[in-house]
């Protein structure tokens, strides 16, 4: 489930968790899910863009563009990125910008949610396409441009794990793990690493 490769870095203490990824990689219900096990608050950018702005996405895009739409969500992401013992759920598109996953606030540990452009385009479907970036005849077609040109960014992130591999309440227990993993809190910076192989690991059960 885990990918990636080790790199070395100085320890910190995780004050935030960032989920990163493609739209439909699932960041809102892995964040949920991961901000209640850690007891921590949980906040998406495009919904704090929604409560600010009093328009749906769509809206936005459609009203002013998406130009003033990347304007809005900076702004939020900058704000957002200074509260501590947060769960935090980027845009789809936010980490698409020179040296914003290498300029994260101290303490953050950034973490990609992987996902294929065809079950993105299956989950947004389910959602009823209230994605404006995919309200075009071949979404599938549209949806890999995009990757193609994000992966480079999402790539940055210190963890990145399958999203189509696990649910959510797996993927917080995974990324929780991690997180103990570096004791109480501590990660390395930058860290993605990879299971080598072996069987991925289970959450224990709810008896448990």
């Amino acid at each position: 489930m885990r990918s990636g490769v080790a790199a070395e870095g100085p320890g910190f203490l995780i004050r935030r968790v960032l989920l990163v990824g493609f739209m439909g990689s699932g960041k809102t219900q892995v964040g949920q899910a991961l901000a209640k096990r850690l007891g921590w608050a949980f906040r998406d950018f495009d919904q704090e863009i929604t409560d600010r702005m009093g328009l749906p996405i769509p809206d936005i895009f459609r009203q002013h563009g998406e130009a003033f739409f990347r304007e809005v969500e900076e702004r939020v992401g900058a704000d957002l990125l200074l509260e501590e013992k947060v769960v935090l759920a980027s845009g789809g598109g936010w980490p698409e910008a020179e040296g914003r996953l290498d300029g994260l606030p101290e303490g953050t540990l950034s973490v990609w949610l992987r996902v294929a452009p065809e079950e993105a385009v299956r989950r947004v479907r389910e959602e009823g396409f209230t994605r404006p970036l995919l309200a075009v005849p071949h979404p599938v077609e549209r949806a890999r441009e995009i990757l193609a040109k994000r992966e480079i960014w999402y790539g940055k992130a210190h963890l990145a794990l399958d999203s189509m591999e696990a649910g959510p309440e797996e993927l917080a227990w995974t990324i929780e793990g991690f997180m103990n993993e570096r004791g109480q809190g501590e990660a390395s910076s930058p860290c993605s690493i990879t299971n080598g192989g072996r069987e991925k690991p289970r959450p224990p059960s709810p008896s448990a």
